[in-house]
């Protein structure tokens, strides 16, 4: 997985990059460039754009990690806690959703959690879990949408300094002297732009993708939570404490104990 994962970052990293050294071979009159040449050629704003293909690059395995159906909703501990419901044994339940990590067993332990106070209360836990889970996923999802936007920006303010610095030039060694100089500069300049470009349009993709595939993966994990609670018996279960937790909220120091 960790060189999976170092591959695609340097595949990331180094695919614009390879692009525009092409490119400069490729045109007959233009010497080849390396990868390190190309980069200074974007100026500083290179680094930023680095950064932000870095990041991409992150979210985008980190997130498809994330919403696998395998990893949101485990068909093992699917069956561990189908099993224990159909054996009425819901403290065996809650003691292993608590021992799971993964987001079915959050939201089955939050609702076993609140089962004894009812199946209103119940639903509540098991639905806010889930929108938790739904809301920190779509806030890792929605990064990728912010270099998307953020990108292009950065490869264009690059590009506006760097004519502004080949114009300047051009001011300084005449039109005559200075056309083909001026060419380059341009070349160059745009190079940041490009790369921005490059670094947006994948990061628009997997955010659409990633998006939708959350939807889906949701949508699995609370049909999956919600048949293990379906006809369940909550005037057997009525005040009950599946979870056996410790409970800190005693009565007030001012009211006496009942004697007794």
């Amino acid at each position: 997985m960790k060189k999976t994962i170092q591959a695609a970052i340097y595949a990331a990293l180094m695919l614009p990059m390879t692009a525009f050294a092409e490119g400069a071979a490729n045109g007959g009159t233009v010497k080849t460039k390396n990868l390190l040449s190309v980069y200074s050629e974007g100026g500083w704003v290179m680094h930023i754009l680095l950064l932000c293909s870095i990041a991409m690059v992150w979210l985008i395995i980190d997130i498809s990690l994330r919403t696998g159906a395998k990893r949101m909703t485990p068909e093992q501990d699917v069956l561990v806690a189908q099993t224990s419901f159909r054996s009425g044994d819901y403290v065996s339940a809650y003691q292993a959703m608590k021992a799971g990590i993964s987001p079915f067993c959050e939201v089955v332990r939050s609702a076993l959690g609140s089962i004894g106070y009812g199946k209103d209360a119940t639903e509540e836990a098991l639905y806010s879990t889930v929108d938790k889970i739904n809301s920190t996923l779509q806030t890792r999802i929605n990064y990728l949408s912010v270099i998307g936007v953020c990108a292009p920006m950065v490869g264009l303010l690059g590009t506006v300094g760097g004519m502004k610095g080949a114009f300047a030039s051009l001011g300084q060694a005449g039109l005559s002297g200075g056309v083909g100089e001026l060419a380059g500069h341009i070349g160059e300049v745009l190079v940041a732009t490009a790369t921005g470009l490059l670094v947006a349009i994948p990061a628009f993709g997997a955010f659409y993708f990633l998006r939708n595939k959350l939807q889906g993966a949701i949508h699995h994990l609370q049909e999956e939570s919600e048949r293990l609670f379906r006809n369940a018996p909550y005037e057997y279960l009525q005040n009950a404490d599946v979870g056996q937790e410790e409970t800190y909220a005693a009565l007030p120091n001012w009211i006496e104990a009942p004697q007794g």
